[in-house]
């Protein structure tokens, strides 16, 4: 899953696609085809965003970002596009532009969402965040990281299929970085295994994350290795879907640890 941010103030890549102060669909769809090209099987466009610290942005300002790239995303391009959103109206209207999949942070928890994604039929990925984009860094705190990320996930994911929504369309995600230190996200990695056995695909972020700055000392442009290595530990403990910023790189790491296994 390639990353796709049309905001100005994502943590590693805000306003890359932007041109006087809006997102450029020609930028956006440049950068789609270079993702393709490299391997991307999956498409993340992201209105809003998420990152620690971020201010929240109206729901006019996230449609005016996100629904003119997933049009012009779906007219040119054979492939899935997921929309990283927690707005009902979004998902809606992400649907209707042609959009493959709902991709949710908050996991459906704001009014309507979960009516909202039943309604569209697409698949839809739960994340874990313990508190909210603006303060979830401060102070985050767990008995047991896995066992509460793992409960709350299963809560979800039975929420959403009470109101409709069929199993086989439901993904998970443990929110590396979403209100987690990085022992929490170190000891979620390892025993992601726990997650998977939950019998849902697992999907995982951790390219460029603050989690590879803090155990390694590097700025976010000098992230790439330790990307490469979080992913690969991924895979190898079950992930389903790898979402990043560096595709082609991530495609060669993986496509090694396949080839590996496969004898």
């Amino acid at each position: 899953m390639g990353v796709l941010n049309v905001t100005p103030d994502s943590f590693s890549d805000g306003g890359a696609l932007h041109q006087h102060g809006k997102p450029s669909v020609d930028k956006a769809l440049a950068r789609v085809e270079q993702m393709l090209d490299e391997g991307a099987a999956i498409i993340d466009v992201g209105g809003e965003s998420t990152r620690p610290g971020a201010e929240p942005v109206s729901l006019t300002e996230e449609l005016d970002r996100v629904v003119p790239v997933v049009e012009a995303i779906t007219q040119r391009f054979e492939t899935i596009v997921s929309v990283d959103t927690s707005s009902p109206d979004v998902m809606l209207a992400a649907a209707a532009a042609g959009a493959g999949m709902l991709n949710d942070v908050r996991a459906l928890e704001r009014p309507g969402a979960i009516a909202a994604a039943a309604k569209t039929g697409l698949p839809v990925c739960l994340m874990h965040m313990q508190g909210q984009p603006k303060t979830m860094q401060q102070s985050p705190n767990y008995h047991s990281v896995v066992n509460e990320v793992s409960g709350y996930l299963q809560s979800r994911a039975d929420a959403c299929i009470a109101a409709g929504i069929d199993r086989s369309r439901l993904l998970i995600d443990p929110g590396f970085g979403f209100g987690k230190s990085v022992e929490h996200n170190l000891g979620l990695l390892n025993h992601l295994s726990v997650l998977v056995e939950l019998d849902y695909p697992v999907l995982v972020g951790l390219s460029r994350k603050s989690l590879i700055g803090k155990v390694l000392g590097r700025d976010v442009d000098q992230r790439l290795a330790g990307s490469l290595a979080l992913a690969v530990l991924a895979a190898e403990r079950g992930a389903s879907i790898i979402r990043v910023h560096d595709v082609a790189e991530t495609v060669d790491a993986v496509s090694l640890y396949s080839a590996v296994i496969a004898h």
